[in-house]
């Protein structure tokens, strides 16, 4: 029997496939809002295609085809952000009196959008210790639960969830299960093939790749769930721009090859940092000894280049002195492009219920796909040079 290819393979084979007459290999970038027909009778015709350009044209259809196929999914939606990624199943799927559970260190704006937008409209959220076990987290399930939120691993300070088995006992419950995969861009883990409902990440980050487009993606298997992700988009009236799908997908591409020198790189430097006596911790899953290391080497079969680095006894004040004194490090949100990050984030730690006890300041860096050993002289010299602040 002939192995079915790869993930890298088939990104590649969708667009070289053959059948389609003489083209270009990437999808004609068509702009529009009003589409035409020939007849009366076909104007509201779904099967000859796109009625209004709110729909979806070429680098739209090919770019949700491309990550449907990435993810293992049925029907893959796509989104305006990644933000806009998180909230399009909480708005599709949730009425007023259910209930969220999600973990403490939920990315800051998905917090955000519960807290305030969902709350308002009657939808209840529960925030849990990001370090509880997959079975505490069912236990914490009461009769008005709905969906549990999964991070995994979680903003900021990287805890990993057994989702395979959290997804399992969410099903068994009638709660569905969904999980912002961004960190692993649905190729260094699959969240539907281990049994989640919902698999979300930020198109923003690592597929488009460049931090040039904002951009989400949410991908299901149950046709139920995938109109009910239709409808909610049609009622929005969200788009996506032809251009930033073109570019997407452009990215899409060489997504496999991009993360994989990420994780190359980032292993490198987290090793560094590691033994740094200005260093508490390295919280980056791949990273033997790192909190959730054992799943990350069960389920996954790669890694990002974005992890979390916990100083020694910092001072806000030092960190800025620190991160101020670096050359190849921008200082600018987001992750998943070329070039590597650096932002200081204690600062949000105060937004959860129960804040861990960090022994210092709480740094995020993204490696980028720059020499590790240059980035690690630069992160030597910082040190060097702030020493006494």
């Amino acid at each position: 029997m002939t192995r079915p290819p790869g993930s890298r393979t088939r990104l590649i084979a969708s667009a070289t496939a053959r059948g389609r007459g003489r083209r270009t290999v990437n999808p004609p970038l068509e702009r529009g809002s009003t589409l035409l027909s020939d007849r009366a009778e076909d104007m509201r015709d779904d099967n000859l295609g796109p009625v209004y350009g709110l729909e979806g044209l070429a680098p739209q259809r090919a770019l949700a085809a491309a990550l449907a196929d990435l993810e293992g999914a049925h029907r893959t939606v796509l989104a305006p952000s990644g933000l806009a990624a998180v909230a399009l199943p909480l708005l599709a799927l949730l009425r007023p009196g259910d209930e969220v559970l999600a973990t403490d260190a939920l990315y800051g704006p998905s917090r955000r959008f519960l807290t305030r937008f969902m709350a308002a409209r009657g939808v209840t959220s529960r925030f849990h210790d990001p370090g509880l076990k997959a079975a505490a987290i069912a236990g914490l399930f009461g009769p008005e639960t709905r969906l549990v939120l999964v991070e995994s691993p979680a903003s900021l300070t990287f805890e990993m969830v057994d989702v395979p088995e959290l997804a399992a006992l969410a099903r068994a419950r009638g709660v569905l299960s969904a999980i912002d995969n961004t960190w692993a861009a649905g190729l260094a883990f699959r969240p539907l093939d281990h049994g989640a409902d919902v698999s979300v990440q930020a198109v923003t980050k690592y597929v488009a790749g460049h931090s040039d487009v904002l951009m989400g993606a949410v991908s299901v298997r149950d046709p139920a769930l995938a109109r009910a992700l239709d409808h909610a988009v049609e009622d929005l009236g969200w788009h996506v721009s032809p251009d930033d799908a073109w570019l997407a997908l452009r990215g899409l591409r060489t997504l496999p090859i991009r993360m994989a020198a990420h994780a190359a790189s980032a292993l490198v430097v987290a090793a560094w940092l590691a033994g740094r006596p200005e260093v508490s911790e390295v919280r980056y899953p791949p990273l033997p000894g790192s909190p959730g290391h054992a799943l990350w080497c069960r389920d996954y079969s790669g890694a990002a280049g974005l992890m979390g680095v916990v100083t020694q006894g910092w001072s806000e004040a030092r960190a800025h002195a620190f991160l101020n004194r670096l050359n190849l490090f921008g200082l600018g949100y987001s992750w998943g492009g070329f070039e590597s990050l650096i932002t200081h984030e204690t600062g949000q730690m105060a937004l959860r219920q129960s804040p861990p006890a960090l022994p210092g300041t709480l740094l995020r860096l993204h490696v980028g796909l720059e020499d590790p050993a240059d980035l690690i002289a630069d992160l030597d010299q910082a040190f060097s040079a702030t020493a006494d602040v």
